[in-house]
């Protein structure tokens, strides 16, 4: 709550930043720019050829005169922090066209605290601490009335990427090495040279030891959503990213994977019928419930931020998805109207699940499976809750504290048909050697216990 806080100097010596709206006076002393000449605007003909502030060598922008005495004076040449800029730019947000005051406060009221903030490691400790001073300090003042200015935190974690060494013990960057074999036996050289190069430790992407990745050549490779695919799906957000080429080329091979599957997708859907069937078979009920519950996963994790989770999800639901598909080829005849309405519906609702994450890809999918406007704007799929109850659970069978095999029975089973069903099982026979069970004992929807 207080723990070595220190008083806020915002004033800089610097041309960058909001200039400081005040004018200093021989005989007025410090008087507020009058509200007329607001904002302040920096002088566009600076120099940076001597050492200081730009503002103090100009030669006439600092120069004005007082407007209370009408004498010579000068404008203050410190510029504010630029964390005073970004520390209560939210609150302004809620009403930006007021022209005569920061916030209309009921407005304001209504729409803050802000839902969530996501903050990289280094940048969420001070805006943060700032930003929560700005509001205890707009409280105050009457522009807001509430003490903190957000309701949550995320902080997500940083791109990090090995480091490579010269024998001169200078750093080379990765694309001037070359990686060779993998494990222990993995090695670096200069692509230049053929010069061995030793391999670091994995650290944040930084100038200085030039492990960084230029994001233009990845999207200049691959395109913006394999870099976008890669980054999700490697680790949970709040943790670091470990950048790998490899790591890059899964994320595009995946990719290609989707267009390929969507496209195939779009050929076992022809034959759907524009209404939904009124009743489903065995294998189209079972591509329904693959996609519902892909649905839910991935919309419950993109609500919990948890991105890798999502990913996964989608991965499975794509093999899924392939296994159905190459199931139909292998029939070779068309799939029945039922299937085919069903799998066109998994392949709709696959694109819409990737399109936060690949929303190039997706627009050009979506396309394909004959969708009119952009999947960005489509609504997002009604999740079908009766899909998501399974028919019938596999309960681990004990007896007398030793697993002796599984029973399969349907969710609702009532207690007698389970105990019928686990007393037939062979294994549990054998186990009891004749001998009838003096107690069961069932955990609904997890285990059950005989004691003979």
């Amino acid at each position: 709550m207080n723990f070595r806080l220190r008083d806020w100097g915002i004033s800089r010596q610097r041309y960058w930043g909001c200039p400081i709206p005040v004018i200093h006076c021989s005989k007025c002393d410090v008087v507020p720019v009058p509200e007329t000449d607001l904002p302040v605007t920096l002088p566009e003909d600076v120099s940076f050829d001597k050492p200081g502030n730009a503002l103090d060598h100009h030669p006439t922008w600092k120069h004005v005169t007082c407007p209370q005495c009408g004498g010579k004076a000068t404008r203050e040449t410190d510029t504010m922090d630029t964390f005073v800029d970004s520390s209560w730019y939210f609150a302004r947000f809620t009403d930006p066209w007021n022209e005569q005051a920061p916030t209309t406060p009921a407005i304001a009221n209504h729409m803050m605290p802000v839902d969530q903030y996501i903050g990289g490691v280094e940048h969420a400790i001070l805006h943060l601490l700032y930003s929560r001073f700005f509001t205890r300090a707009m409280k105050a003042t009457g522009h807001i009335s509430m003490d903190e200015p957000f309701k949550g935190m995320f902080t997500q974690g940083m791109v990090v990427h090995e480091t490579y060494r010269k024998a001169d013990g200078g750093w080379a960057s990765p694309d001037e090495v070359r990686i060779e074999a993998s494990g222990e036996t993995r090695r670096a050289t200069l692509i230049s040279t053929g010069e061995a190069v030793e391999i670091g430790a994995v650290e944040k992407m930084s100038k200085s030891k030039r492990n960084t990745v230029d994001p233009d050549d990845i999207i200049g490779s691959y395109g913006a959503d394999t870099a976008r695919w890669f980054m999700l799906s490697d680790s949970p957000p709040d943790r670091d990213v470990i950048w790998s080429e490899e790591g890059v080329q899964g994320a595009a091979r995946f990719m290609q994977r989707l267009w390929r599957l969507v496209n195939e997708s779009a050929e076992a859907g022809k034959a759907a019928p524009q209404d939904r069937p009124a009743t489903f078979g065995t294998e189209a009920l079972a591509m329904r419930k693959a996609t519902h519950g892909a649905l839910d996963k991935v919309s419950t994790g993109i609500e919990r931020l948890h991105f890798n989770v999502c990913l996964a999800n989608i991965r499975e639901f794509a093999n899924e998805l392939a296994d159905a598909l190459a199931r139909s080829r292998a029939t070779k005849s068309t799939p029945a109207p039922d299937l085919s309405w069903s799998l066109r519906e998994a392949a709709t609702i696959l694109v819409q699940l990737f399109s936060p994450m690949m929303p190039h890809l997706a627009e050009e999918c979506w396309q394909a499976l004959g969708q009119t406007g952009l999947v960005s704007e489509a609504r997002w799929p009604q999740i079908e809750r009766d899909l998501l109850v399974e028919n019938t659970v596999t309960l681990p069978v004990q007896v007398n504290g030793k697993k002796r095999g599984e029973v399969t029975v349907a969710s609702g089973a009532p207690n007698p048909e389970i105990e019928t069903a686990v007393l037939a099982l062979d294994a549990v026979r054998q186990a009891l050697g004749g001998k009838p069970a003096r107690k069961i004992i069932i955990v609904p929807q997890r285990i059950v216990n005989v004691v003979g």
